[in-house]
Parts: C-alpha cells; structure tokens; sequence
C-alpha cells in the first residue's frame, strides 16, 4: 500500500505539470521530522532493547534538526513546484528520523516522471543535500542541485567552483524560491492533516498516513483548479476537509 500510494503521489504531480497547472523549471526539495506517537524511547534503553512502558513506537528513531533540536518519530521527504500561487508536492517519501536527507535523495528524485525530469533546470536544496553524489546524480538527471556552499580559507578549486556558482545572481534569485515554497507547504500540510505528532504508530502505518495526506492534499488542490477553477485554492483546502 505504501509503495502504491508513493507512486500515486508521483503520478499526480506528473498530471499538474502535463495540464500547465505547475511549471517545473524550479524545485525545491526539504525534509521534516514529525514526532511519534506516544513517549520516546530514551537512547540508553534503545541500545538494549529494554521498553520499559507502554505506549513506546519502536520502530521511530531519534533524528536532528537545528531548529527544534533531538526529536524522536520519523521524517517527511518531498519535491515540490516553486511557482506561485500554485505550489505542490510533486514526490514524497517517509523514512525514520535517523536516515539523512543524502542517501535519501536518490529515491525521492526517482520518483519524478521523466516528463518532470526533462523540464527541470534547478533543484533547490538546504546545505544537508550539498555533497558530490547529490551533484553528480542531479547533473546526470539534467539538471543542477543548487545549495548554500561557504567559502573557506583552504577550500578545494572544485568546491570553489560551487561557491562561485551559488554566489551568482542568478542562482541567488533561484535559491530563494526556497523559503516560499517548500518550507511553508510542508508546514502547511502538516497542519492541515495534524501528522505531527504522527496519529499512528509503527513505520508501514506511519509511512501511509502521511504520504496519504501528501496525497490527498493533491487532489483538493487539483480539484479546487479544475472544477472550483480556483487559481489560489490553499486557503481553502482546511475548509473542505472541516478544519
């Protein structure tokens, strides 16, 4: 099921793009950690497998954000249009809070129809993407991975290479459409289906839940476009659904 409804998600995201609701040119891609359901599992009691009450998930992990610092539960992964007004998840995936956002990369990309691959020129990405792999798999897919690259005393020429590229006034421009789209959908959608924390515990019910809200976000949008022919339809979205 959960493997279907990642595909589902890829497909519609597909459909916005053939239809011209979304135009592809820019994406931005972002993770977020949702608490799990219930109490945590203390690190020292995770080491021996020693659950010592009721109503622990244990099969999330401890994961780390700088912005909200240790938190116990799971992570969203995501791809999305950067266009205004219409900003939506284009792929999805749901791993434990522990995996990083590089070796998850990949994946989440490959999801993208090759019809969404062809018409991409900038990936844009927070520096926990920026890495040589990340790079070159993007650069093989056509298109760049853009990330915050700083400069540093004894950097390499290749790096300096990136430093250069990201410090342009283009990729300036297209970095920041970042902020706007990305960081505010994923908090939108959260807030909206109140997956954080997760209502559900263990990884394969997590893992619906939450691609199933990703999901179902885009089909009240696609349905506010196309039969509410609504350009701006996210502020609706909470009262179709009695939020």
């Amino acid at each position: 099921m959960s493997t279907d409804i990642r595909e589902r998600i890829a497909t519609i995201g597909n459909l916005f793009v053939i239809e011209g609701l979304v135009r592809p040119y820019i994406v931005a891609t972002d993770t977020a950690l949702l608490k799990s359901k219930g109490k945590v599992w203390h690190k020292s009691s995770m080491k021996d497998r020693i659950v010592l009450c009721s109503g622990i998930d244990t099969d999330a992990k401890w994961g780390y954000s700088h912005t909200k610092s240790w938190i116990y539960g799971y992570k969203l992964h995501m791809i999305c249009s950067t266009d205004l007004p219409l900003i939506v998840p284009l792929s999805a995936d749901v791993t434990t809070a522990n995996v990083s956002d590089k070796p998850i990369y990949p994946d989440v990309v490959s999801c993208l129809s090759p019809e969404i691959l062809k018409k991409i020129h900038y990936m844009v990405a927070d520096p926990g993407f920026s890495g040589k792999k990340q790079y070159n798999l993007s650069l093989k897919r056509g298109f760049q991975l853009v990330c915050p690259v700083k400069r540093y005393k004894n950097t390499p020429v290749e790096r300096l290479k990136l430093v250069e590229f990201y410090e342009s006034a283009l990729v300036q421009v297209v970095y920041s459409r970042r902020k706007t789209s990305i960081e505010p959908l994923i908090e939108h959608i959260k807030s909206t289906f109140r997956i954080d924390p997760v209502p559900v515990r263990g990884l394969n019910s997590v893992y619906s839940i939450v691609l199933l809200s990703v999901l179902m976000y885009q089909i009240l949008v696609y349905y506010n476009c196309k039969v509410l022919e609504n350009d701006n339809p996210r502020k609706d979205i909470k009262y179709m659904i009695g939020c």
